[in-house]
């Protein structure tokens, strides 16, 4: 095959964003397709460039191509769409039920978070494990919140070590979620600015104490109205189609579940920290598509340039 269809095989493979266990299949018969229709060509009289300019042509550029397998592959399963709502669900139903006052369903509710997006992780990283994914990242920053109260230097060493570890693994998963599809990354990340909306209304002042707790009772049913909200936006999500529609999908849902957190704050959240939790949300989904083209900026090449060297010897 020449470097022409190399490179355009595998700008449609990265540009689709298979799920990993379609993309052999896929592509394997999209290259299998190519080949026959080349040969056809060929044996009508056509010469190798003409045939691959003809075959190309009945294609389409991979633009058009990659875009077509996406909007067939990508829309979720009904089933699919439960299991990416669930963790959502769950969170919400903690606050709406007021089962945050128990550590046992809380700690019930961690654990079944961690247990699904460890096997989903280590089962291909289907779309629906990215919403779980995304609520394994609490714990870690609660903890940090909770060194913050330790006495003297311990509270230092949180700042010096502890903070940088945590977000040096934090973008280790979002860097390896962005190879997948920095969509993912974004709905991955899509409660934290509502999550911090949140902390800051309960415990303006950075402090956990009586009466953060009592405003968390307080704000309970509308916590757990924003975390119903993000499962009804995952769930259009994964039925959505057009890449598109996703993107504003996520952005209105998150600029409108952040809008619900100041009104139903009111007087404990001001303009400016609106504003900051916007351009949070704005970050949550810009900075993957930023990291996505500078990780992917000479995969194309790379590869094409790797292959055509490794048929010359």
């Amino acid at each position: 095959m020449t470097s022409e269809l190399i490179h355009y095989l595998e700008i449609i493979k990265l540009r689709s964003r298979l799920n990993p266990p379609d993309e052999p299949l896929v592509m394997g018969e999209l290259k299998a397709h190519i080949e026959d229709e080349l040969l056809e060509l060929e044996e009508s009289g056509l010469t190798e460039a003409e045939a691959i300019e003809t075959c190309l042509g009945h294609l389409g550029g991979a633009e058009l191509v990659s875009r077509r397998i996406y909007e067939a592959y990508s829309q979720g399963t009904w089933p699919q769409v439960a299991l990416a709502a669930m963790p959502h669900l769950l969170f919400g139903l903690l606050f709406i039920l007021n089962w945050w006052h128990y550590i046992g369903w809380v700690s019930v509710v961690l654990i079944l978070t961690l247990a699904t997006t460890v096997y989903g992780w280590w089962h291909g990283r289907p779309a629906w494990v990215f919403s779980w994914l995304g609520y394994t990242l609490l714990p870690v920053m609660l903890l940090g919140i909770l060194m913050l109260y330790l006495p003297g230097v311990w509270s230092v060493l949180t700042f010096i070590i502890y903070i940088p570890l945590a977000m040096w693994w934090l973008i280790g998963i979002i860097v390896q979620t962005t190879r997948r599809d920095w969509l993912f990354s974004s709905l991955m990340l899509l409660p934290l600015p509502i999550i911090a909306g949140w902390l800051m209304a309960i415990a303006p002042q950075g402090k956990i104490d009586k009466v953060a707790l009592q405003r968390l009772d307080f704000f309970a049913p509308w916590i757990g109205l924003s975390f119903i909200t993000l499962s009804l936006t995952i769930a259009a999500f994964l039925r959505i189609r057009q890449r598109a529609l996703r993107v504003g999908l996520l952005a209105v849902s998150g600029l409108c579940t952040v809008t619900l957190v100041v009104y139903y704050t009111v007087g404990h959240l001001n303009t400016l920290t609106f504003l900051g939790l916007v351009l949070v949300m704005w970050g949550v989904l810009l900075f993957p598509p930023l990291l996505e083209r500078f990780l992917r900026r000479n995969v194309v090449l790379n590869a094409g340039d790797g292959e055509v060297a490794q048929r010359e010897t």
